[in-house]
């Protein structure tokens, strides 16, 4: 790694090796890339044998040569034969090396290195395998030191003192032993494996009872290094250290991000990236981000690098193909714009970002040529989201969807997760069958073994595939509807998922709800975590947990009463329609998209706009000025027609996001507590609310600002098209109140 660059600068630097501590991997890449290798033994005498020499040859240079032991006192006649060299010591003394080519001492070198290479017997491991082996056989003696497990923590799966506090606690040596035994490459495991691992040995230490509820897990690890030795052997080593000055961070990202893309995995990595295939045959596979800063307390990273499902079909050099190409996705993702905002929004730019990954079997069944979990999702053991008053925040939450769990965690087009609160897990936030089947999930997320990828597929047109013990557990009957096509003529069944019958299953909520509580108290803090769920037509179900991390929820606000102000200086007032703590802000800068305006925008170009949203927040970052943005329907959609699609990036300065429904395009908000954006706003402090169209919204002008300067032009003079779309405004004495414990929520003139 340090040799190439070295030799760039045309400088000069000495490195020891051990003997036998080194793979011969290792010193094979150091042979190659190092311009001067020489092999030391000391028996009777001190043997020097030149390996390598870049560039330099004589007759006798890659002889051996010894000398005694007996340091000399330095002398201006100096050895010049081409046949001997000399070591200057500081203390003025010298070794005075001379070649061995003499019968009798040849053959006593070569018993020495003889007796050398008998005791490195190993040398196929490297330091940190040889650590573990030596760690196992003092544990089969009966001994393990705290100092051996210290050091298995630091260097294998974290530095954060309270984890590594639960993580004694809960792990014995053995699974410390079993997750090398998985454990491709050297380093750590990173933070979303870590949170895994641990989450699943406190629920089997402290509910046992719940673990013939738990499905195994055998997953694998490519430890932290191996992410460094990809760069190295790529040659992207200068562009990452470029990357990490102020000047290149983001100049520099799409450089680095193209190059991780098209690099390849040295040989030995390929190998046993072949065994991990081999182990799990053509189950599908998902390969998942697990870097030094994920999920630890205050970093959840949610969302910010890759996850790619490997379906796992084809021959198994196709297999191993799709394999590399979704480990370098992975590693490629440390480079995306919303991942570094985000490391600058949570004060990490300069911190050190290895990525490891996790590589998990998908729980699921086969129904055909698809394959899905029955359902997936979210938990929360804290949840700030009360759409009931009488609702105790710490009752737990859930966010659970039919399928795969990708529709639990992002913003779906045109669907809408099932939110659970564990308090009255069978209770529905919508009262009429009407709604209940308007708010459901549409499509399905599956692994198609036929088509080798994943798919969305409308529920709809599987109905009639799936057995009738799945549709009870994750579907309802609208019988209004099919009443409603019985008088047409045209009945049939009409069925609208919702997860209800999961949910009506007590064994099933109670033992979620236990196991939040219970990781809550643990950590000492409110945690979320992703899971899956799997029936039979028994009714027998079994979770697999797939992440854990401490939840950031943000601090507690001490607002306890909403100001009495004139309607004429109110700009909105809500009920029950915003998330978040209780808070008190000022706004400096209202930015207003005109929802009939980016309805009537063509579909192709409305990806425009989310760029628009982003000039805006790079324009007042670093100002000091609070900028609330109002958005139609759901922001950072994947769908353009469903809301402005912006990434986090391009919202991380604004301190308020506000969706808004208009009965004049059809925009809907959404909500979408649990999902990776919603966290994004959480951790960094944005408050999140909703205008709907209903009893929910008390009060709002939309002629407020009206005669006021529109700045929009001026910010984006090049965006011409979006002006009458766009409407950037600075308000005088404008704020915004949310009460927490109330859920009134107020923006006007103080």
């Amino acid at each position: 790694m340090t040799c190439p660059y070295l030799f760039r600068l045309d400088t000069v630097a000495y490195f020891p090796l051990l003997r036998g501590r080194h793979s011969f991997e290792a010193v094979a890449r150091i042979r190659d890339t190092t311009q001067l290798l020489l092999d030391v033994y000391r028996g009777d005498r001190m043997y020097l044998h030149p390996v390598k020499v870049w560039n330099r040859y004589s007759p006798k240079m890659f002889l051996p040569h010894s000398c005694s032991l007996k340091l000399q006192e330095k002398t201006d006649d100096g050895i010049d034969s081409q046949s001997a060299a000399r070591i200057e010591e500081e203390s003025g003394k010298e070794y005075r090396f001379q070649t061995v080519d003499g019968g009798v001492a040849i053959s006593r070198y070569y018993q020495l290195v003889e007796e050398e290479e008998a005791k490195n017997q190993d040398q196929n491991f490297d330091s940190h395998d040889r650590f573990f082996s030596l760690a196992k056989m003092e544990y089969q003696r009966g001994e393990f030191r705290e100092e051996t497990e210290r050091q298995i923590i630091e260097s294998t799966l974290t530095k954060d003192g309270r984890l590594q506090k639960m993580i004694r606690k809960y792990f014995s040596p053995r699974d410390y032993f079993q997750l090398r035994d998985r454990m491709i490459g050297s380093g750590s495991l990173g933070g979303k494996a870590c949170g895994m691992l641990l989450a699943r040995k406190i629920i089997h230490t402290e509910l046992p009872e719940c673990r013939m509820y738990f499905e195994p897990h055998d997953s694998f690890y490519i430890g932290s290094d191996v992410f460094y030795t990809y760069i190295v052997s790529n040659n992207c080593w200068e562009t990452r250290i470029a990357q990490r000055t102020d000047e290149g961070y983001f100049e520099k990202a799409g450089a680095l991000k193209e190059a991780l893309l098209s690099g390849s995995f040295p040989p030995d990595i390929r190998e046993k990236f072949r065994k991990l295939l081999e182990y799990f045959g053509q189950s599908p596979i998902i390969v998942r981000s697990s870097s030094f800063l994920e999920d630890g307390f205050g970093n959840a990273f949610a969302g910010k690098y890759e996850s790619v499902f490997c379906v796992n079909q084809g021959t198994p050099k196709e297999r191993l193909l799709a394999f590399e190409a979704a480990v370098r996705t992975v590693y490629a993702s440390t480079m995306d714009i919303s991942a570094l905002e985000y490391r600058i929004q949570r004060g990490l730019k300069h911190s050190d970002e290895q990525m490891a990954v996790l590589v998990q079997r998908v729980s699921g069944s086969y129904h055909g040529n698809l394959f899905f979990p029955a359902a997936a999702g979210v938990g929360y053991s804290y949840s700030s989201y009360r759409w009931n008053r009488s609702m105790d925040p710490g009752a737990g939450l859930l966010r659970i969807v039919a399928g795969l769990g990708t529709r639990a965690v992002d913003r779906p087009d045109h669907d809408y997760p099932r939110l659970v609160n564990l308090e009255r897990p069978n209770v529905s936030m919508y009262n009429s069958v009407a709604d209940r089947h308007r708010f459901s999930q549409r499509s399905l997320d599956v692994l198609d073994t036929e088509q080798n990828a994943f798919a969305s597929r409308e529920i709809d047109s599987l109905t009639e595939s799936l057995p009738l013990w799945f549709k009870k557990a994750v579907m309802e009957r609208d019988y209004e509807a099919e009443d409603a096509l019985k008088r047409m003529n045209r009945w049939r069944q009409v069925w609208f998922t919702t997860c209800q019958g999961i949910l009506e299953n007590t064994e099933f909520t109670g033992m979620m709800q236990k196991i939040l509580k219970t990781l809550d108290r643990v950590y000492g803090n409110p945690v979320d975590i992703e899971y899956t769920v799997n029936l039979d037509g028994e009714g027998a179900f079994v979770v697999n947990l797939l992440q854990c991390r401490p939840l950031y929820t943000g601090g507690r606000g001490s607002v306890t009463e909403i100001p009495q102000i004139p309607k004429e200086d109110t700009f909105f007032h809500l009920r029950d329609s915003s998330m978040g703590t209780s808070v008190k802000k000022k706004i400096d800068v209202v930015v207003q998209i005109d929802a009939k305006a980016y309805y009537e925008y063509p579909y192709l170009s409305k990806p425009k706009t989310a760029a628009a949203v982003g000039a805006v927040n790079a324009y007042y970052r670093g100002t000091g000025k609070n900028v609330l943005l109002m958005t139609p329907g759901r922001v950072g959609t994947s769908s353009p027609e469903l809301g402005v699609p912006v990434s986090f990036a391009q919202i991380s300065g604004f301190c308020g996001i506000c969706e808004v429904s208009d009965n004049r395009a059809g925009y809907m908000p959404e909500l979408s507590y649990g999902s990776h954006m919603f966290q994004d706003l959480v951790e960094a402090g944005i408050f999140y609310c909703a205008l709907w169209g209903d009893a929910r919204t008390e009060w709002y002008d939309r002629e407020f600002f009206d005669g006021m300067q529109d700045l929009f032009p001026m910010i984006c003079p090049d965006r011409e098209e979006l002006f009458g779309m766009f409407r950037v405004t600075e308000p005088e004495n404008l704020w915004y109140w949310n009460n927490e414990q109330t859920g009134e929520t107020l923006a006007g003139r103080a």
